[in-house]
């Protein structure tokens, strides 16, 4: 049988664990995040249409930044529907 001090010393672990989950989760659904990669996805679009010779490549590299944006505004909701309508 575990003794007091081997049970005081795994009820840390598990709360300094659970510390970094809770953290990890807090920056997956940021703000900071999300506009943090949207402004990258631009760039990387704008460098892709600019090697490419699209035209507008500025304003064109708009479209598949914001369908970015309204997927992670999306996410969570369908998330929410879907494990409302699924719990077993």
């Amino acid at each position: 049988m575990a003794s007091l001090k081997q049970l005081s010393v795994e009820i840390e672990r598990i709360k300094e664990r659970n510390l970094r989950v809770e953290a990890d989760k807090a920056w997956e659904t940021s703000v900071t995040r999300k506009l943090l990669l949207a402004l990258l996805t631009y760039f990387v679009v704008v460098l892709f249409f600019l090697s490419a010779g699209l035209p507008r490549p500025f304003l064109n590299a708009l479209i598949p930044t914001i369908g970015f944006l309204l997927s992670t505004l999306t996410l969570p909701v369908v998330k929410h529907w879907w494990l409302a309508h699924n719990k077993k």
